[in-house]
């Protein structure tokens, strides 16, 4: 009888194994509990704040690092703290407009082999050292009334969608979502119009409205400022029921 080119189907593969699992791993929930607890310690005394994303390859004399450093100067000039991932270019410039301009100024930094340092402009007791991405992530979300999101890379996609799922799926309070950078975002929602609405019908039409975008640091002010100006239906309170 001739063998099938698959192979006898009597043969059976053996399971698949780890190649290795370490012990410490089973420490690793004490470790994410001790990472939470750090910053809720820190972030609840905060008050309101806002986060702002974007890219730290941004340089000081790029037109999207000036736009962010005002952004956060007229925020926090509207009593709202600065969020930012800690590190350069956007994240410093973001640090930077709040800082110097007597503003609270909160970096969330991430371990990484590469790009990550803390930026000078971080008020010093409020400099936090993540280990885990998702641990960092719950921070920006939780304790921002707001987002202001600048070009960016990678990361600042995921930080983005992330923050649109879980306003559309109700896991947090709608929250301003402010893309920054008409010419870098435009094509974006551009595709999004066309592939997952009018083609694929993976979206709503009211998801769009989630999405604004502008170059405009006073329509970015306002946008923020008017969505808070009813206290009645937006309150100011921190996000995600943990």
């Amino acid at each position: 009888m001739e063998s099938s080119s698959f192979g006898s189907l009597s043969q059976v593969k053996s399971k698949r194994q780890w190649a290795e699992i370490k012990g410490e791993n089973s420490w690793t929930m004490f470790k994410v509990i001790a990472e939470l607890v750090d910053g809720f310690e820190v972030l609840n005394k905060l008050g309101p704040c806002i986060s702002i994303f974007g890219s730290a390859r941004m340089k000081p004399d790029n037109k999207y690092y000036k736009l962010a450093t005002e952004v956060a100067r007229r925020l926090s000039e509207e009593g709202f703290g600065i969020i930012t991932g800690g590190g350069p270019g956007i994240m410093e410039a973001g640090n930077k407009g709040a800082y110097l301009h007597g503003g609270l100024s909160v970096g969330l930094n991430i371990d990484l082999p590469f790009e990550q340092n803390h930026n000078p402009y971080i008020d010093p007791d409020k400099n936090l050292d993540h280990r885990y991405f998702f641990i960092r992530k719950v921070m920006f979300v939780k304790y921002a009334q707001g987002f202001v999101v600048m070009p960016g890379g990678f990361g600042t996609l995921d930080e983005l969608f992330e923050v649109l799922t879980l306003i559309q799926t109700k896991k947090i309070s709608r929250v301003p979502v402010i893309l920054m950078g008409v010419e870098f975002w435009g094509g974006l929602k551009d595709w999004i119009h066309t592939a997952m609405l009018d083609q694929q019908k993976t979206i709503s039409e009211k998801d769009l409205d989630l999405l604004p975008i502008t170059d405009d640091v006073d329509e970015v002010v306002k946008y923020i400022s008017d969505f808070y100006s009813d206290s009645r239906r937006h309150e100011l309170k921190p996000n995600y029921e943990l």
